[in-house]
């Protein structure tokens, strides 16, 4: 445990089930899953972990997935699991299930931080700015986005996937904070999503009709869209926008991982006096 916790230290989870036995990225770096992909010779997974180790906002971890005879293939991740340092739980048969099934895991007065093992750039800063402000204010669950003209300005080879908002355009950062109890009812809205994906209008239908007319005109400003999802869902979603556009990137193609390696190479190369 760190000496300069809060009182009340964030959980976290991290996502890192292997839903795809044929994923781009686990066969071109030739490992069991994704999770296990190596930037700079450690698998994302265990980037992310201790990133959240190294975090002032952050007490226990919880790794979600991979499938245990997977995580016994590599020894480093293992060991952290042995030595107590962060705990293991099986992944169930959705995101948003295994999700829920970890949250229970948690009590209910502990904030929970989610996350995602190809989150391959994530840093103690990134961790313990979204943390920070997540504190901050009065919401039940909070988003973390950047600004997609930040992002591109930093990797304009990456591909990310933008959310357009009448007021700017928006990426994920795949940083979730659940500030109370009743956002962790969001999973089974997140169930529903799921269970309809290949229906894209029940989706709509979910959400709402009218908000999801306006965003696909352009006129549906970030804090609008918060503040309808919020009366609609019966709880408060706030969103952090993050300073940092490492925030943004996660590894969701193989083109992705040989930029992230890239990425990480520059950061290691000794800056010039």
């Amino acid at each position: 445990m760190h000496s300069a916790l809060p009182a009340t230290p964030f959980s976290a989870i991290v996502m890192a089930a292997d839903r795809n036995p044929h994923d781009p990225v686990a066969r071109a770096a030739a490992v069991a899953c994704k999770a296990l992909a190596p930037v700079a010779g450690t698998p994302m997974v265990l980037r992310v972990l201790n990133a959240l180790g190294q975090s002032l906002q952050v007490g226990p971890r919880l790794l979600c997935g991979p499938p245990r005879p997977l995580l016994e293939q590599d020894e480093a991740l293992m060991s952290g699991v042995d030595a107590g340092d962060y705990g293991w739980t099986a992944s169930r048969d959705s995101p948003s299930a295994s999700a829920a099934a970890a949250m229970e895991q948690i009590p209910e007065s502990q904030p929970v931080l989610l996350t995602t093992a190809d989150h391959a750039l994530l840093s103690s800063q990134i961790i313990d700015h979204f943390c920070g402000q997540a504190r901050t204010a009065d919401f039940d669950l909070v988003v973390a986005l950047a600004a997609h003209e930040r992002v591109a300005a930093a990797y304009p080879d990456m591909h990310r996937t933008q959310l357009r908002f009448s007021d700017r355009d928006y990426c994920s950062c795949n940083l979730f904070a659940f500030m109370t109890p009743r956002a962790r009812s969001i999973t089974a809205l997140w169930r529903k999503v799921e269970s309809q994906r290949k229906h894209p209008w029940r989706v709509i239908g979910i959400l709402g009709w009218w908000p999801v007319f306006k965003y696909l005109l352009g006129r549906l400003s970030l804090q609008e869209a918060l503040a309808r999802l919020s009366g609609r869902l019966g709880m408060k979603i706030g969103a952090v926008i993050m300073p940092y556009a490492d925030a943004a990137v996660d590894v969701d193609s193989e083109n992705d991982w040989r930029l992230v390696q890239q990425i990480v190479a520059q950061k290691k190369k000794p800056r010039a006096n």
